[in-house]
């Protein structure tokens, strides 16, 4: 008898602003039954902890509070940032794609120049020859040229990159319905169903 696995998306959380951003898209990915595989760049964590009063000093505790809850309905597995011989720092690793959540500038610019000296960039790289879907989510302003240039090598390649810019004809009354719009275009963008936010057309009339 064969047991099918979870479907598996590998999400990396950079430090650029906004991390609250990826805590919701993996939160909604677990809760929805899929398997996480994270990994969070030594930036992301001092964003962690600015932004959301994450305990980077105990990351494994810090991670259990944030992404646990009852009625999770699949797992997550975190991989240390240096951990470049993790198993999705390899081709063979099995899994639907990548997204990075939020992403920043360094980060775009190592994977759009094949540079993975670290377990997100590598796991991006490999994504990429691989041909599975890759989703950057940026979170800068303003963007210079060098940014935009990163942006479209990226794109022209098939990378999908989700700027974190939230819509406003939804009618958003908290500062949770803006991320939680951001993760469910990102939702979109993988294909995955969700009720995270309300679609134009819907009682628009």
């Amino acid at each position: 008898m064969v047991t099918r696995r979870p479907a598996r998306w590998v999400v990396g959380i950079t430090g650029a602003s906004g991390a609250v951003y990826g805590v919701t898209l993996c939160r909604e990915l677990i809760r929805q039954g899929f398997e996480v595989h994270l990994v969070v760049s030594d930036a992301g964590w001092r964003v962690l902890k600015e932004e959301l009063g994450w305990n980077a000093a105990r990351r494994e505790e810090a991670l259990h509070a944030g992404l646990d809850f009852p009625d999770a309905a699949g797992k997550w597995v975190y991989h240390p940032f240096g951990d470049i011989g993790a198993g999705i720092a390899s081709g063979s690793f099995r899994c639907e794609g990548m997204v990075v959540i939020p992403c920043s500038m360094g980060t775009l610019s190592a994977i759009a120049h094949g540079s993975s000296d670290n377990l997100l960039t590598r796991a991006a790289d490999v994504t990429l020859k691989e041909g599975r879907p890759l989703l950057l989510v940026p979170r800068e302003t303003p963007l210079s040229a060098v940014h935009l240039e990163n942006m479209l090598k990226l794109a022209r390649i098939g990378v999908r990159i989700i700027p974190a810019m939230p819509a406003f004809y939804y009618g958003p009354q908290t500062l949770d319905d803006a991320v939680r719009f951001i993760a469910g275009k990102v939702l979109d963008s993988m294909g995955v169903e969700h009720q995270l936010y309300r679609r134009w057309g819907e009682s628009n009339e």
